[in-house]
């Protein structure tokens, strides 16, 4: 299983290294920069708004299927026209609940427009999510590493051809870019659906009323874990567009550091991606877990700190970079949401291994905790602080949400992570710290100077023990490096 790991893990980041940078740096960077702070401010918040009650639009299915078929590849066969059936009857009550919220909160008639676009885009983002599901579940992750970046792949096109092939002779508009997403969701759904065809067999296409309601209880717990967890990440966003005088302003500013953090979770996120499956087939036969989680987990903590460490203290650099609007403390945001991402990427491990194990109970009550937390701090913190009060909303919720996860899968699944390793892992924390800081006081451009910083602490990652030649070359020696289904 940790063959498999590292060898889909290799080819999921070299596609993801094509693809998705460029779509954040590339696209959503020049949108941003072509419609200004406040047109994105005002889409970045709509969005947030739609996210927050995305659970409606899987009910936790996507979850329990991806388990389940992990353990029972046959089960997709019975259940996948019913949930097919249930997710469509999902978004029509989705659809109702964002309009009327909608209307209670005073969106005007052309925010309402660019809502409805959203909410189609939500119902097939959350489809494609769960056709991949099928694919992942049965074991076929080479090909689901293929369909991850098929979306972008396909919005790269069409947004290249309006923004620099300029085919519409016209001031590029926040509405085009909704638009192109749309078609290109489409287009994705459509091959997905045949690829989940193809490598299923023969599905029955009956539908079972008390099959369709086994599922929507069962899949409970994985829903409310989710619109938990959406409410403290992404209700910030929300309240900052409503409750401030220049909330358009403020949000903009916020999602211009957001881009860089979630364009580093979209590779974070591929861990999670891999290991739900492989934790679930491994806890279902008994067997012990523990070296998959300790490998997985001193990958993504080294990349992590290489690029929390990095971006704080090369923040202003960045920001000047990356965008033509610098309004003031953008740069202090990024700084801090630039070491939320250390507490996200342990979050997706621990988190998922819990998931794996069903242990839903536990993830609910640190979730709705959380929550709440987070609620509490954004109405504390951005009436007085703006957009570095989310900010810190965001780092307190995460770096807790880090810290309990660690301990209930100590309690639930006996991890046995070594004293060694923990003292492994905060000499590597504290070198890396010291070396990028000493390297941004060496004369020469700062560019330089981060690519410097960053592979010095990739060389730490090899001095601490964290990552270790030995094995890397027994792996390699013992491996075909052809990556198998």
């Amino acid at each position: 299983m940790k063959k498999k790991f590292i060898t889909n893990l290799i080819l999921l980041i070299i596609l993801n290294l094509l693809i998705k940078p460029f779509w954040v740096f590339g696209i959503e960077t020049n949108v941003q920069n072509m419609v200004g702070s406040g047109e994105y401010g005002l889409y970045f918040s709509l969005l947030s708004f739609t996210l927050l009650f995305n659970i409606l639009l899987d009910m936790g299915i996507t979850n329990y299927n991806n388990r389940s078929l992990a353990q029972d590849p046959s089960l997709i066969k019975r259940h996948f026209l019913n949930m097919v059936v249930v997710r469509l009857l999902l978004a029509i009550l989705y659809g109702i609940l964002v309009f009327a919220l909608a209307l209670l909160s005073g969106y005007d008639g052309r925010q309402l427009n660019l809502l409805a676009l959203l909410v189609l885009n939500q119902f097939l983002a959350a489809f494609m999510l769960y056709l991949r599901s099928n694919i992942s579940g049965l074991q076929f992750y080479t090909t689901d590493s293929m369909l991850s970046v098929l979306d972008k792949a396909i919005m790269i096109i069409l947004c290249s051809l309006v923004i620099w092939g300029n085919i519409f002779h016209e001031q590029f508009r926040i509405e085009w870019f909704v638009y192109i997403q749309s078609i290109s969701y489409v287009l994705a759904v459509v091959i997905m659906f045949i690829v989940v065809l193809l490598k299923s067999g023969r599905l029955s296409f009956t539908f079972d009323q008390a099959i369709a309601f086994k599922i929507i209880k069962q899949s409970l717990p994985f829903a409310l874990l989710v619109f938990l967890m959406g409410i403290y990440t992404r209700f910030d966003a929300v309240i900052l567009e409503r409750i401030l005088p220049d909330g358009k302003i403020q949000a903009g500013i916020y999602a211009q550091s957001f881009r860089i953090l979630d364009a580093a979770s979209m590779f974070a996120y591929l861990f999670p991606s891999l290991l739900l499956p492989m934790f679930a087939r491994i806890l279902g036969k008994g067997e012990d877990v523990t070296p998959l989680v300790r490998l997985s987990f001193s990958l993504i903590f080294i990349f992590a700190i290489t690029f929390s460490i990095s971006c704080f203290v090369f923040n202003e650099h960045i920001i000047k970079l990356l965008y033509h609007q610098d309004h003031g403390h953008s740069s202090s945001v990024f700084a801090i949401l630039a070491i939320v991402f250390i507490p996200i990427s342990i979050n997706y491990i621990f988190g998922t291994l819990l998931t794996a194990n069903g242990s839903l109970k536990q993830l609910n009550y640190i979730a709705g905790s959380l929550a709440i937390l987070n609620v509490a701090l954004n109405l504390i913190l951005i009436p007085a602080y703006k957009a570095l009060g989310a900010a810190a909303a965001s780092l307190i919720t995460q770096s807790i949400a880090a810290v309990l996860q660690i301990y209930y899968c100590n309690k639930i699944l006996k991890i046995r992570i070594s004293n060694i390793f923990i003292i492994k892992c905060l000499v590597f924390v504290l070198l890396s710290v010291i070396s990028t800081w000493g390297i941004s006081k060496i004369n020469g451009t700062w560019l330089w100077q981060f690519i410097s910083a960053a592979l010095v602490i990739c060389i730490l990652a090899i001095v601490t023990g964290l990552v270790s030649i030995k094995e890397a070359r027994r792996f390699v020696t013992q491996q075909s490096w052809a990556v198998k289904e």
